[in-house]
């Protein structure tokens, strides 16, 4: 960990203050992860850390966001080198989605340690609504449905990635498993209208 001699800037800090609270979520739990300890484990002094964050809360939260920030560039990564055809964008959205789940373990355990925040759900709409555009945007060349229809059953196929990735989270499943699921969800979503 860095040491608080080190003079970086805002953005900078910010960053190296984010990488640290992810170590400690990733190696503590959720429960570890306070104002105090990040500065402790930053080598930085508390007000450097309630300057960035605020609260604990606030913390969680930037966290989050980050996390679903890589996850989206992810997904917007791999949606550039598929195949223009409606099953490989299907089943790189899901592989993503669901590597999301398997490849950031910190990303369950800051959702729920946020589970009741109001800000943190109307982060989550925001973040879900971003990422129904991102599904929509790719998907619709695809599909005869409207853009609202497209619309809905994205969300609905995020409901039920959310579900999918339940199991897998629980052992219930395979991620090669959950991927062909998502994706067979996805693309019969898509033509359902398109071929009637």
């Amino acid at each position: 960990m860095a040491t608080g001699s080190t003079r970086l800037s805002k953005p900078a800090r910010r960053e190296q203050l984010l990488d640290t609270a992810m170590a400690i979520v990733r190696v503590h739990g959720t429960d570890s992860l306070t104002l105090l300890s990040l500065a402790e484990a930053a080598g930085v002094s508390r007000p450097i850390v309630y300057d960035h964050f605020g609260t604990r809360s606030g913390l969680l939260i930037a966290l989050y966001r980050r996390l679903e920030e890589r996850h989206r560039a992810a997904s917007e990564r791999a949606l550039r080198d598929a195949p223009a055809v409606p099953r490989e964008i299907a089943r790189v959205l899901s592989a993503a989605y669901f590597a999301c789940a398997t490849d950031m373990p910190e990303w369950t355990a800051v959702s729920a340690a946020l589970k009741g925040s109001q800000e943190m759900e109307a982060i989550e709409r925001e973040l879900l609504d971003g990422y129904t555009d991102l599904m929509v945007t790719a998907l619709r060349p695809y599909s005869g449905l409207t853009q609202e229809a497209l619309r809905l059953r994205c969300v609905g196929v995020l409901g039920a990635a959310e579900s999918i990735a339940a199991e897998l989270n629980r052992g219930r499943t395979t991620a090669a498993a959950a991927v062909t699921a998502l994706t067979d969800l996805t693309v019969g979503g898509i033509a359902a209208e398109a071929s009637s």
